[in-house]
């Protein structure tokens, strides 16, 4: 049987290909042929994703979609991880999750209409539809806080958004200042910043 991986991370500081060695050791576990690794840092909130099409696009009925965690494969909205799931379906494709049990008896149920067959297949739709809904909750809970501290910061007069401090550049441009030889333009060349930045620095030191 041959297994498609997945592999997704939410931003490019993150590593998508993180979980790519124990999806190899549990293909082989299994005995999946991998026919093909798609690696993405994309959210997981968005329908549209070139490697996830890629995957769909490539893989064929009877073939395993295999990802390390649910919330891997989806963040969605119902109604978009509804669609999602009605693709899979429609491509004939047995959904895997590494760290969910229940999910690799698909890997050895025949789908002959057997009752005993067809009752784990609904039971094991409900645990997955129940992660996703899960991991759309986790991602909301996640934007509210950022939010929450954002308005937070904001209340206190500090300020959002923004470059963050280059601590370094900050102690070299505040040394210069304090050695009162240079001109403020000097200053800004040799620190290799903006005169601007100087002047923002040199009003921070009287403060």
């Amino acid at each position: 049987m041959k297994a498609h991986l997945y592999l997704r991370a939410s931003t490019s500081d993150q590593d998508a290909e993180r979980a790519k060695q124990s999806l190899l050791d549990f293909a082989q576990g299994k005995s999946l042929q991998v026919a093909g690794i798609y690696s993405e840092n994309i959210s997981g909130t968005k329908l549209e994703r070139p490697e996830l099409s890629r995957l769909l696009a490539s893989a064929s009925a009877g073939d395993v979609l295999l990802v390390e965690s649910v919330d891997r494969l989806s963040r969605l909205t119902m109604a978009e991880w509804d669609s999602l799931k009605s693709t899979i379906k429609s491509k004939g494709l047995r959904l895997v999750v590494a760290d969910m049990p229940t999910t690799h008896e698909m890997l050895t149920l025949k789908d002959d209409g057997d009752i005993g067959t067809r009752i784990m297949q609904v039971i094991n739709e409900m645990l997955v539809d129940l992660m996703a809904t899960m991991a759309r909750l986790d991602q909301e809970k996640r934007v509210e806080r950022i939010k929450q501290g954002l308005d937070n910061k904001r209340a206190r007069g500090e300020k959002v958004g923004g470059k963050g401090r280059n601590q370094k550049k900050w102690d070299q441009v505040a040394d210069l200042l304090k050695r009162n030889g240079n001109t403020m333009e000097e200053i800004a060349k040799l620190a290799d910043v903006g005169i601007a930045t100087v002047y923002r620095i040199k009003k921070e030191l009287t403060l």
